[in-house]
């Protein structure tokens, strides 16, 4: 009977720790979400195509998509083809800052872009999540998760601009932790920006789009 007895706390001692392991973290725990509507959503596309002809924005999902063959976002920019959004009016160059979402990936895309912290030095960005053949990566490699094809994800995206640190969590799970890469000023963009192996045609769906400051 002695025996039996010890199993029965450390049986629920084991089930306690199932149960923690298996709970999702919430990144946006001491954060503030900052107001946010359609007016800090800036439609970067193709510059000779009008902007519902590559993005809608339908029962709270906003749809962008864009061709391997299209022109870069203005006449005189000599970059890959996109349809991304710009948020405007939460540029930063100090503190800690968050991108949340809910990301979608239509079968179809490979290797574009779906996500980035503009603003690096020497390079372009700080942060971008590149999406190959079912896969989602930081840039080429390493990759964060195998298999985000046809399925709502939750993103969370946070830049610690002092300490130079990132973080991007998936569903709540930390997927990486990296340093930044320099520059002076940043800001978050979602949608899709062609990459390596670009497919012909390439889309990403986002909603509840939120920017969020650490308190």
């Amino acid at each position: 009977m002695k025996s039996a007895s010890l199993l029965v706390p450390i049986c629920l001692c084991l089930a306690w720790l199932s149960f923690q392991q298996t709970m999702a973290v919430d990144p946006t725990v001491g954060f503030t979400s900052l107001p946010l509507d359609q007016s800090n959503f800036d439609i970067q596309r193709p510059y000779d195509v009008p902007v519902n002809k590559r993005y809608s924005f339908i029962n709270g999902v906003h749809r962008m998509w864009v061709y391997k063959s299209d022109k870069p976002h203005s006449p005189d920019s000599h970059t890959n083809p996109r349809t991304e959004i710009r948020i405007k009016g939460y540029d930063f160059s100090s503190g800690v800052w968050q991108f949340e979402a809910y990301g979608y990936v239509p079968k179809v895309t490979s290797g574009a872009s779906i996500m980035q912290i503009f603003g690096g030095s020497p390079h372009a960005t700080t942060l971008m999540l590149w999406t190959y053949k079912g896969t989602l990566a930081y840039y080429s490699n390493p990759v964060l998760v195998r298999h985000i094809y046809s399925r709502w994800f939750r993103l969370n995206v946070i830049y610690d601009v002092d300490a130079n640190k990132v973080q991007v969590y998936i569903d709540g799970d930390l997927k990486l932790e990296t340093t930044g890469r320099g520059g002076n000023s940043h800001f978050f963009k979602c949608g899709v920006y062609a990459q390596d192996h670009d497919s012909h045609y390439m889309e990403s769906r986002w909603k509840n789009i939120k920017v969020l400051r650490k308190n």
